[in-house]
């Protein structure tokens, strides 16, 4: 079994959802950012959602653009990111890593070299954020070679030829938007319209994920209600990275206290 399978299947054993932390690799350096995965981990994180700095994230609001901007700031680039993924993977066995990321960085490498590099770095899904669902095709099948997942979103108001592609190319999980836009906290998260759920599960979709807009534990508690099994948050970290760039020591404890909330209301 992959490592998204394990951890479904145990989380379903305990009658909880996955709680799965977005991060920007190298946010706001490399020795900082390597910190603030552990943190997430050790207070009970389930997965990993990690970005690698782009200077184009066109599906990011201001708060994950920042975090790049630091990163980049920092000269962090695809090789660092791949080598903390290393040191990630050797700290932590068993914990999924999956990277969201945009096209150009993965044909800057070459997408056969890509994909070997994240065999060899232990990722476990790639989400390409701005690659349409009906051009993905050659992307899934280097991904799959190489043991790797490739992730794919559902928007929200699908019609059902998207739901059922969706459901068909994605491995590992289903990502489902909770709103359509950018990523970021100011607007909620709403649960998808009646029947999207049983018609993902119909077409045999993985595992549903909720992202975009989660930032609250009563968030998590309504997706487990409405019949997700885990959620994303992102704009919601890195916003308390961003809000105490100025003292590791707090932004860990703060990091540490957001992700425990949002792991016990799961």
């Amino acid at each position: 079994m992959s490592r998204y399978q394990n951890m479904f299947s145990r989380l379903k054993e305990e009658s909880k959802i996955a709680f799965i932390p977005f991060v920007m690799l190298g946010d706001p350096d490399l020795e900082t950012s390597f910190e603030i995965i552990k943190q997430l981990v050790d207070s009970g994180a389930d997965a990993l959602e990690l970005g690698i700095p782009f200077s184009d994230p066109v599906a990011d609001g201001p708060v994950i653009q920042a975090a790049a901007i630091r990163a980049l700031k920092h000269q962090v680039n695809l090789d660092d990111c791949f080598e903390l993924l290393k040191k990630i993977r050797e700290t932590y066995s068993d914990i999924p890593v999956g990277l969201l990321l945009y096209s150009n960085l993965i044909y800057r490498k070459g997408i056969q070299t890509f994909y070997e590099l994240c065999e060899a770095s232990g990722v476990d899904s790639v989400l390409i954020a701005d690659v349409p669902l009906r051009e993905t095709e050659f992307f899934d099948s280097k991904a799959l070679v190489h043991g790797i997942d490739p992730v794919h979103i559902l928007p929200p108001e699908p019609s059902d030829n998207t739901l059922k592609s969706v459901a068909a190319q994605s491995k590992g999980y289903t990502y489902v938007l909770g709103r359509a836009g950018v990523t970021g906290t100011d607007v909620a998260a709403k649960m998808p319209k009646s029947g999207v759920m049983e018609l993902l599960k119909e077409n045999n979709a993985p595992p549903l994920v909720m992202g975009f807009g989660i930032s609250k534990p009563e968030q998590v508690t309504a997706a487990k209600q409405h019949g997700f099994d885990g959620v994303i948050s992102g704009s919601a970290v890195v916003k308390i990275i961003e809000d105490n760039l100025d003292n590791r020591d707090e932004l860990l404890e703060a990091l540490g206290k957001f992700v425990s909330s949002m792991k016990n209301a799961s």
